[in-house]
């Protein structure tokens, strides 16, 4: 007899950790998702900032803890600078530096939101994009 309650109990945080990465996801598509594609570009000339499975690679290059990579992400967000960037360069150059989202995303959602990207992104077998369309290797796990 205690075995349905605690199956009950077990579907019910399941289906809670579903409807968060679902709600999570949603916030990612309603407040970043203008600017960053979830997806593999595949017209590089229509971009308007990098798409998030290569933001996610390089930070995860430089955080590799999932506390630091989400904090690194809610700070950069409300107070990007160039010195803290952890893109390439070009990136910079072709797409200029993020501006500030302070006002459009409270701290809170961008916690969610980096949570989400952290877990999420970069897809497994991800190879980012160098200099002149070469291929870079992926970040050592």
């Amino acid at each position: 007899m205690k075995s349905i309650p605690l199956l009950a109990l077990a579907a019910l945080l399941g289906l809670t950790l579903v409807q968060a990465e679902e709600s999570a996801e949603a916030l990612f598509d309603a407040k970043c998702a203008m600017c960053h594609i979830k997806t593999q570009p595949t017209d590089f000339n229509s971009m308007v900032a990098p798409p998030v499975m290569g933001v996610m690679m390089h930070v995860k290059m430089r955080y590799p803890e999932k506390e630091e990579a989400v904090k690194f992400v809610t700070d950069y967000v409300l107070h990007p600078d160039k010195e803290k960037a952890v893109c390439m360069p070009q990136k910079i150059r072709r797409f200029g530096l993020m501006p500030s989202q302070q006002g459009n995303v409270t701290p809170e959602e961008l916690k969610t939101i980096a949570e989400w990207m952290y877990d999420n992104y970069p897809p497994q077998g991800f190879r980012g994009r160098g200099m002149m369309g070469q291929q870079t290797p992926p970040p050592k796990p």
